[in-house]
Formats: structure tokens, sequence, C-alpha cells
């Protein structure tokens, strides 16, 4: 491993900073720890401390802790560091090391720092020549003076050289958003793949292709550029608002170059597949039959999976979905036309809902009507204590694209049948016993959950048909398992307590130096999703969720929304507490909430073109006019608060338009 000594220590680090929570997960980490030790790069107490916790959870934080103290207090180490873990014995019992060395070692050249070459280079001349003069006479001195500035020369040129391969943009596989075989899928590079054919700068943060770099920078600088209210006019005058609104070059930024591990989940092999198609071929055609499935003739032509599934597919570490994606349309026509095969409880939650299952093996989350759309929440009831409201998530989901976010899975409004839909083909029977017919003649049921869940609070068709919200399901979490991480600025959950941070107006600070809000852009995320709670007047936001395979760089997922737009008439202020106590906020987001706020592109405006597309919106608006006014009201209280911070603060805003800075967020900040 010499060519570690090529790398520069700083881009290790990034490194080791970008990989940090999968380092804190490594496999057989006693024995990992053991090589710290013994590499003496942790001490003996600290070895001990980490090693006595045996609990899953604890260990995964000591290990983070650890490996926080190493980089903050030994960062000269690093190098001494790799060098250690990528030891043949801990290779072969730790994959996660092995995956760290593949990646690390495939992209070396690109590493190697030109000053390092050049000034070995130097070195190397300046040696000879000075050997030479102490051993030659004064005759032959000048001769090996010139032939010393010759090889300089020739150096220097070798060394301008590399530099120009190493800048020299490569052809990067730019697949479409579906691929149309598993030959071309992105998800199925091999780790063998030259570093050139794969544009790959390992070392953390979001990688571009080389040609990409200026078609980026273009964007950026547009972005950055609100158009002016003649262009803005030009654009929606006579047209769709919505339209004009993501045509913009703020809701068009390129993605960083996606690698192999950047993808969820990717296609098996036709290795793979075909060693465990012949054994269960036969077994999943008859189950599929009984069961009233369609039968699977999945292949790894994308035209043969569902809509869900290559939505699950197309998951990846930067965004949950592609806003210009046709399967997005598709799946939103599949969730809310596919005939419903089966209806069960959703375990957990405090209030009522289901999980429904389609013929082509998609799942989708229900949540029934409970409240007519002109109905506010009572002002007497804690936040905890509110109704989940179905046309809530569906708005939530309209309102997160127009910011820009996409981190919301696609929800659609749906008229079922509670008799067909559910009644009939549940075969949950605690579900199926709540059933009864109401005075007025409708079908109700209640089900079984912690609030709302009795004879009192029935949801009742009319006398069968019902609203429901219907939300694609996320990949089972045995497949891509997610984290949940408690919010930092959670509320208290009690009617007589409060929560530190409604009382310290410095709270933030702390935040600032505890993982994994210290470094990336975990703290401008949380901000994302503040401004989405604030608009949507949302106080139920206790924990937010990621994906485990991405570590700490990637989005958060918004989900569970149905307590939002209760109250139109009101707004809560201490929603905006994380956003007025850190002043901090990503500059595309300032952008777009700024041209959200322009007299042609009214946020109201465009939420009400977005909601018109949802089948329900023929009963009736999802959100009626007050909501929508709250709405721009709202918009103009969080832009006030940015213009507050601003006059009093001078890092306020996270250039995330700059290639040179994205994905590298410092928040040691006073």
């Amino acid at each position: 491993m010499e060519w570690l000594n090529l790398v520069d220590s700083r881009k290790l680090l990034r490194f080791f900073r970008g990989n940090q929570t999968e380092l804190s997960r490594v496999e057989n980490s006693d024995l990992f720890l053991g090589k710290l030790r013994d590499c003496e790069l942790i001490p003996q107490h600290k070895y001990e401390e980490v090693r006595r916790t045996r609990k899953e959870a604890r260990r995964n934080k000591a290990m983070y802790e650890l490996l926080e103290w190493f980089v903050k207090e030994t960062p000269e180490n690093i190098k001494l560091f790799w060098r250690c873990v990528f030891q043949q014995p801990l290779l072969e019992q730790c994959p996660t090391l092995r995956r760290l060395h593949g990646r690390l070692s495939s992209a070396k050249l690109s590493l190697v720092s030109v000053s390092e070459l050049l000034w070995n280079l130097r070195h190397q001349v300046f040696c000879h020549f000075c050997s030479t003069m102490k051993t030659r006479g004064p005759s032959t001195r000048s001769v090996y003076l010139s032939l010393a500035f010759v090889s300089l020369l020739l150096h220097l040129l070798l060394a301008l050289f590399c530099l120009s391969v190493l800048q020299t943009a490569c052809v990067p596989c730019a697949p479409p958003s579906l691929p149309s075989s598993a030959k071309d899928c992105p998800r199925q590079w091999s780790p063998k793949e030259p570093a050139d054919r794969r544009c790959e700068d390992s070392l953390g943060g979001p990688r571009f292709p080389a040609q990409e770099e200026d078609r980026r920078h273009d964007s950026a600088a547009e972005a950055r550029k609100l158009m002016s209210a003649e262009e803005v006019g030009a654009v929606a005058k006579g047209g769709s608002k919505l339209e004009a609104l993501f045509q913009h070059p703020l809701y068009n930024l390129p993605l960083p170059e996606l690698q192999e591990d950047d993808w969820l989940m990717r296609l098996k092999s036709e290795e793979e597949d075909s060693s465990e198609e012949e054994d269960d071929t036969n077994e999943r055609t008859a189950s599929s039959e009984e069961q009233g499935y369609y039968k699977l003739d999945w292949t790894s032509d994308v035209n043969t999976h569902p809509p869900w599934l290559r939505f699950h597919l197309n998951i990846n570490r930067w965004r949950l979905y592609d806003r210009s994606d046709a399967n997005i349309a598709q799946l939103s026509h599949h969730l809310a036309t596919e005939r419903i095969i089966g209806a069960v409880q959703m375990s957990g939650g405090t209030q009522l809902k289901l999980i429904l299952s389609f013929p082509n093996r998609g799942r989708a989350l229900l949540k029934p009507m409970k409240q007519t759309r002109e109905t506010e929440t009572d002002s007497n009831l804690f936040y905890f204590s509110d109704f989940e409201r179905h046309n809530a998530e569906i708005s939530a989901f309209h309102l997160d694209r127009v910011l820009g976010f996409n981190r919301i899975p696609p929800v659609i409004g749906r008229l079922i049948n509670v008799t067909a839909d559910v009644r009939e083909i549940t075969t949950d029977r605690t579900l199926a016993k709540t059933f009864f017919s109401s005075p007025a003649g409708n079908v109700c049921f209640y089900g079984s959950c912690d609030y709302y869940c009795s004879t009192e609070h029935p949801v009742c068709g009319r006398p069968h048909a019902l609203e429901v919200s219907v939300a694609v399901m996320l990949p089972d979490t045995k497949i891509a398992p997610r984290r949940s991480w408690r919010s930092p600025w959670k509320r208290s959950y009690s009617r007589s307590k409060i929560a530190t941070w409604e009382t310290d107006p410095d709270y933030c600070d702390q935040v600032k130096q505890t993982p994994p809000y210290n470094s990336g852009t975990r703290l401008v995320d949380l901000m994302d999703m503040v401004i989405l709670d604030f608009l949507m007047s949302n106080m139920d936001r206790h924990h937010y969720e990621t994906f485990e395979s991405f570590g700490n760089e990637t989005f958060l997922l918004h989900l569970d929304n149905g307590r939002a737009f209760g109250r139109h008439s009101r707004d809560e202020p201490s929603i905006l507490a994380p956003l007025q106590q850190c002043c901090r906020i990503r500059q595309s987001t300032l952008l777009r909430l700024k041209l959200l706020a322009h007299p042609t592109f009214h946020l109201s405006d465009v939420m009400r073109e977005s909601l018109a597309q949802d089948p329900l919106t023929a009963i009736a608006p999802l959100l009626t006019e007050p909501h929508l006014s709250a709405l721009d009201r709202r918009l103009a209280t969080v832009l006030q608060v940015v213009k507050t911070c601003q006059e009093h603060h001078q890092d306020v805003t996270f250039d995330d338009l700059d290639s040179d800075t994205k994905g590298k967020e410092n928040n040691d900040r006073s």
C-alpha cells in the first residue's frame, strides 16, 4: 500500500469523515479495536471503554465517539490509520473495510497531489545533481549542470502531463432514470471497473464528472439570478404557473455523478438470478395464483417491472425520486386505480392506518378520512392529541414537491368501498371484529390503536364510499434498513413540561457540536424539514429517518405528516425555533422560497394547481382557501426570519450551488 504515501492527508481525512458512520458499524469490531490499539492509534483505556459496551446500539455510538476523538486529537495519524486497518487479516474479516479499501484504491490516481509529485521529482533531481557535482572535476561540472537542467525540465513536463491526465474529462455513464436492461443499469457496475471510467472521487462528498462541471456551474450561475418580474411574467403568462416553476433553473440543478454505492437497491445479475430462479419458480407461481397476485414475469428489462418496483430501484443517495420521471405519474395512477386484494392494520402508531396489497405485489399505506376539509383543530387540544388527516398527507406530498425537496414518497387520494376493499378481503381478525353499521346506515370500523380507535371515533363510509390517502410503501426494512433519528427539537409530549430548546436561546450551539450535526449537510437538511413543517403547521415532528446504507451523507425522509394543516387561522412560531436559533439555511432553498414569494408565482397559486391534479379534488378541493392563504403568510414569516438572521450573522446561507462546497458543511461556528 505504498500508494497511500502519495495521497494527500487532507483528502484521506475527508474520506474518513465521509465514511465515519460505516466505520463505527464495522463487522468484527473487537478485532478492529484491537488492531487500532496494536498500532498505537488509540490508548488502552479507550480501547477497554468501548470493548465493555455489548449492546449493538451502544457499541455503535461508542465506536463513533472513539473515531471522532481520533480524528480530532490525532489527525496527523490518518495515513497510519488506513495503513493499519487495510491489513489482510482485517480485510478478510470485515466486508466494510474491503469495500472502503476498494473505493480508496480505485481512486488513488486521482488522489495524488500534483504539488507532492512535483516536489518529489525536484528533490530527486536536486539530490542527483549534488552527488554528481561532488564526485566530478571542474572541467565536467558545466556539462553536468546542463544535463541537470534538461533533466529538471523533462521532469516538469512529465508532471504537467500527469496533471492534464488527472484533469481530463471522462465520459460519464449517464444512464436514464430507468435503464432499459440490466447490462446498462448503473447499479450493476463492477467494483473492478476502472476509476477513470467511473469518474470516481471516493473521498467523500458529491462527485461530479468533469464534463458535467461546466453545465453545473452554468446552472448554478443562472439559478443565483432570480428572474426579473418581466421575465417571470413572460414565462408564466397564459400558461401553467406550476410548469413554469418546475422549468426554473432552481428546480433543475444537476445531481452528483452516481456511483455504484449511491443506489439503494440493484437488480440481480443474470448469474445471481438464475441460481435461485429454478428452485422457486413453480412455488411462486402457484402461490401467486392462490392469493390473487399476478403471475411473476419480471426480467432484467425495466418495462416488465411494476411502477412501485421502478420507484424503489430509482432511489439513490441524493433524492427519493426524480420529479420529471414519467414513472411517478404511472405510480400515482397505479395507487389510485389498482385493484385492492388485501388490507390489514399497520402495527404501531397512535391512530388507525392500513396496509393495502395489490395484485402486482405492490403495497401502500392508507389513512382514512376523519374530518371534513373545513374542520379546524380545536385550540384546546394538545398537538399530540390531534386527529391525523388524509388530506394533510396528500397536501404535504405536493408542498414538499413544490418546495423542490422531493423527500416524501408519492401520495394520492382515492375513493374506496369500505365493504369490498377492506371488510370482505381483510385477513386481520382484530380489524374485522370492529366493523358495524351506524344508526345512519353507514358501514363503519375503528380498528385498534392508541388514540381514537373506538365506537366513539369510527371511520365511516357514506354508506360504503370512503375518502383515503394512499402512499407508496418504501422498500422493506429487511432489504433497505432505515435509521430513526430523534429530532433535537423534539417537543416534550407532556401536558405540563416543556423541552429545553423552548427556554434556551443558545440551544443550537449544543446541537452544532453533536454528531451528525457537526459535519456534512445534516443541519441544513433539518432546516429544510423545519421550513416544510412551519408552512403546513406540523408540530408533530419528533423523529425523522434516513436510509442506513447511505450513512450521514444523504437526504432526510419527511414521513408521517397526518397532523399537518390542522389550523389556518393561527401560525405556530415555535416550529421555526431551529431556524431562528441556528440561522442556517441552504442557498438553493432560500432562493426557491423567494421565487415562491414572487408576485407572479405565489405559493398558494402553484399549490392550488398542483393539488388540482389529485382525483379527490373532483369531490372537493383538498385544501380550503384559508389554508392556501396561510401558506403565503407563513412563507413571508420564514423569509423575515432569514432576513433577521442575515442582519445579525454573516454565515447564514450554505452555498450548495457551488460544487466545490456542496456536501462539505462546516458547523464549527461560534
